[in-house]
């Protein structure tokens, strides 16, 4: 069954009249069709009227759909020959960041991403998207190959934020993030991230530090997640879209912001609701970006990620 959020009660009772119409129609000899036809206009009529006036709160919600593409279907669809690359060669693995060789077109790349998992199970294993140093860390080593050997990067940001756990403070959380964020701006090689749901505060930023930022339309990306500036401001969470209103943490605002570069246009009613389409354009996207950056010497991207970065503020 499909998944509604709750501004999306009225298109959800209207499709689930349009099911039953069509349960009806297959055990009745009497031809419905025209009536699913209306029913099914209006719900798409809804449905892009609904989409086309989000609040960013609406938009935090569909960022964090349960049904939205991971990075593992990302992969499975634009990544040839993946090799997952595990370990931090330090302390252990962490399955919150997963990376390894690919190609993206015939290109060879590293892809490194947040994998939140799509059920109970893999949630927790995956610690639900937020990394603990040693993910971070693998993160390093794997940018760390690609500089290596003249790989471009591509990074994939899905996360509520970085794990704020006592074990993950031990072991240094903070200092880990920090040296992922510096290795990310002394790459000297084309380095492209993409917000494809939630882009929570430095476990975000600690692979998104890149020359190119791509965010999906409906994606949302901030210092903090609106329950928890809410929390702060208001000593309530209950404040959580006046917050979002106020942080500015969508796509457009963002791209009015400078703080990314492009937007890519979701499927009409969000990513969830065809992943397929929605993950061959973000493809397309990281194609045209990683041609763009190819023509660029190693001082070149260097002074590039630099300029982008100054210029923020």
């Amino acid at each position: 069954m499909a998944s509604y959020l709750d501004f999306e009660k009225s298109i959800a009772e209207l499709e689930s009249r349009i099911d039953e119409l069509r349960e009806t129609a297959q055990d009745s000899e009497i031809n419905i069709d025209q009536d699913i036809d209306r029913l099914r206009a209006k719900s798409d009529r809804m449905l892009r009227e609904t989409y086309a006036k989000l609040t960013p709160w609406q938009k935090t919600q569909v960022a964090r759909h349960p049904e939205r593409p991971h990075f593992k279907n990302y992969v499975a669809a634009l990544i040839d020959d993946f090799m997952p690359l595990a370990g931090d060669r330090n302390f252990g693995e962490d399955e919150a960041i997963i990376g390894g060789l690919g190609r993206l077109g015939g290109r060879k790349v590293v892809v490194i991403g947040h994998e939140k998992g799509d059920d109970t199970a893999s949630r927790l294993k995956h610690n639900f998207g937020m990394a603990k140093p040693e993910g971070y860390r693998k993160a390093i080593r794997l940018m760390e190959l690609a500089d290596r050997f003249g790989l471009p990067v591509i990074t994939l940001v899905d996360t509520a934020g970085a794990f704020p756990g006592v074990q993950a403070e031990e072991r240094g959380q903070a200092e880990a993030i920090a040296r992922s964020t510096e290795r990310c701006l002394s790459l000297k090689v084309p380095l492209i991230a993409a917000i494809v749901g939630e882009g929570g505060s430095g476990g975000a930023i600690a692979i998104a530090a890149a020359n190119r930022v791509l965010m999906l339309e409906h994606s949302v990306y901030a210092v903090i997640s609106p329950e928890g500036c809410a929390s702060i401001l208001w000593r309530t969470a209950e404040k959580a879209p006046d917050a979002a209103e106020a942080m500015r943490v969508t796509a457009a605002d963002l791209k009015q912001l400078g703080v990314i570069d492009r937007i890519v246009a979701e499927p009409l009613g969000g990513a969830h609701r065809a992943p397929a389409e929605a993950i061959a354009a973000l493809g397309s996207a990281l194609g045209e970006e990683l041609d763009a950056l190819s023509a660029l010497s190693p001082e070149q991207l260097l002074a590039d990620r630099r300029a982008k970065y100054l210029a923020i503020g």
